[in-house]
């Protein structure tokens, strides 16, 4: 059999109001599974209605895709996974307990494990209580199912399967062989160091059985997504795109198209119920209207929150209240810009380091002044030591993310980095371009040794006074930010770093400190930072790729 789970016309579909959820591949199956599925109450709506009196037409889509996916002739599930992402209230926790209780009353394996996880129990009592409530409240259902309270657990009492609620956690899932799986909350798995291979865990059970499926749930992230929730999410977005053919995954991703959100137009409330498809029964159309003015008149901050939360608007900074005035402006300057650019369209180009401890990321920067505008073009990079990952579990997904996408490099011997470092300023240097490096005189020592055998001046190498002496930099870099005549290369690990700065007020200036910032780094921030000293001192012009190449050809190097 051949069918497909992409579907890359959702953006229209959205605006039509038609479902983006692929029709099932056996529709008797799926008539068995939501026979069951539609008597099913809703305990906590006034009335206690059934599924079927209560719920839009999307949730019978869902609930039909996962039914309909299982063949009963073979006893195997042709489809496994599923990817729901949609904003707060809409029934998304009730639904899906609803569709795990009707899984456990048509299961066939004697003592089958249906389980829900989540980061924490209180979170999957969301799911798991919607799930009692509907045994207790249902004579038949309450002769065929013993529901223990204590334990989060109801048990099939005819073939002994049980459906449970577990905390995410390698001690509590390992050994797991569920035939279904509900992962609730996946974006805040996405936060924790060890959720991939926990998760991994969890669902090793579908090796052996075929029936199995895994349904991952969620809203959006508060926070840029990390870890394993931007894998799964992006992974997502590519089968729904059809850049990635996976016929056993099935995305389910309420969202507005990038053009509509580079328009501002999901900031319409006549827009809201593109993605919200349970407008109208769980979600209050007037309470998202009044929850989105009241964020207008809080601020960015809390908007951003609104929009992640109930539009599902994926965050691409974590602005707060303290934040760098920069930050506000610094993803509208993002552009293809690498160290090539650099090299080939600049006439000078200043260098900062920041950073390099062991629970630190060693910062680099370097800014290009463009030979015909003078704009400044900004290109980083990062290392890290693997103790970062051990010492800041709580930022170690994000670190493992951009080690993926090339902008981090975890080094396993201490001065691999400092070298690496090195040889992009030796490279730089022998450009013709290279103007001054600017480092932390507290971390001065091992770079200016590296950078020396590099074949680069030592009097190119200069101490950048930090603390409220650095403030004159941070105030040009937010101009330039927000006049347009600053671009950067748009790397996630930037705008999380940017995400990060904090804006401490002294007596009379600001500053920016890693103190203020916690855990999070900066690092790579405060190196642009240190080349903006240098940069806005206006340094002569060293020429540029053409004039290097003509100097070689001149001097006989040709």
């Amino acid at each position: 059999m051949e069918w497909t789970t992409a579907c890359p016309d959702w953006a229209d579909r959205l605006r039509a109001g038609e479902s983006i959820i692929p029709p099932p591949i056996f529709p008797d199956e799926a008539e068995r599974g939501l026979k069951v599925f539609r008597q099913l109450r809703l305990v906590d709506v006034p009335g206690s209605p059934t599924i079927e009196e209560s719920c839009a037409p999307w949730v019978f889509d869902l609930a039909a895709s996962i039914f309909g996916a299982y063949d009963s002739e073979t006893g195997r599930r042709l489809i496994t996974e599923w990817f729901v992402c949609v904003p707060k209230k809409n029934s998304k926790s009730s639904i899906a307990a609803a569709i795990m209780m009707a899984s456990l009353v048509l299961n066939w394996r004697h003592s089958a494990e249906f389980t829900i996880l989540a980061p924490t129990i209180e979170i999957a009592g969301n799911s798991f209580a919607p799930a009692r409530d509907m045994v207790q409240y249902d004579e038949d259902l309450e002769d065929l199912m013993h529901v223990q309270v204590h334990v989060k657990t109801i048990t099939h009492r005819g073939n002994g399967a049980t459906l449970k609620v577990v905390a995410a956690d390698n001690n509590t899932v390992g050994g797991k062989k569920s035939v279904g799986t509900l992962v609730d909350e996946i974006w805040l798995l996405g936060k924790q160091p060890n959720a991939e291979n926990m998760l991994r865990e969890a669902t090793g059970g579908l090796a052996s059985r075929p029936e199995g499926f895994i349904i991952y749930l969620t809203t959006q992230s508060d926070d840029p997504p990390a870890g394993v929730f931007r894998q799964k999410l992006q992974y997502a977005r590519d089968v729904r795109d059809g850049k990635v053919v996976d016929p056993r995954f099935v995305p389910v991703i309420y969202e507005f198209p990038p053009d509509m959100i580079a328009r501002g137009e999901h900031r319409k409330p006549e827009n809201f119920h593109m993605v919200n498809p349970n407008m109208g029964y769980s979600v209050d159309r007037e309470f998202l209207e009044r929850e989105f003015r009241k964020a207008e008149n809080d601020g960015e901050e809390s908007m951003r929150g609104f929009l992640a939360k109930h539009l599902n608007v994926e965050i691409g900074l974590a602005l707060r209240s303290d934040r760098w005035a920069g930050a506000d402006f610094w993803q509208r300057r993002a552009a293809k810009v690498g160290l090539a650019d650099l090299l080939r369209d600049c006439d000078v180009i200043d260098v900062g380091i920041d950073g390099g401890g062991l629970d630190d990321l060693l910062g680099f920067a370097a800014i290009g002044r463009h030979r015909d505008t003078k704009d400044w073009m900004v290109w980083t990079r990062a290392w890290a030591h693997p103790s970062v990952l051990e010492r800041r579990k709580e930022v170690a997904p994000a670190l493992r993310d951009f080690e993926k996408q090339g902008h981090l490099v975890i080094v396993e011997k201490i001065g691999d980095d400092v070298d690496q470092v090195a040889g992009f300023v030796a490279q730089i240097e022998e450009a013709g371009l290279l103007d001054m490096v600017g480092v932390d005189p507290a971390g001065l020592g091992g770079i200016l040794d590296a950078i020396e055998d590099a074949g680069v001046p030592k009097d190119k190498v200069v101490g950048i006074s930090q603390g409220w002496k650095l403030g004159g930099a941070i105030k040009t870099v937010e101009r330039k930010l927000a006049e347009g005549t600053m671009t950067h290369g748009g790397q996630p690990m930037m705008n999380w770093c940017v995400g990060n700065a904090r804006i401490v007020l002294t007596s009379n200036a600001i500053n920016i400190t890693k103190q203020a910032s916690g855990t999070a780094k900066i690092d790579p921030l405060m190196a642009v930072f240190n080349a903006a000293s240098l940069m806005a001192l206006n340094p002569e012009s060293r020429g540029g790729m053409d004039d290097w190449l003509g100097g070689i050809v001149r001097g006989g190097r040709a």
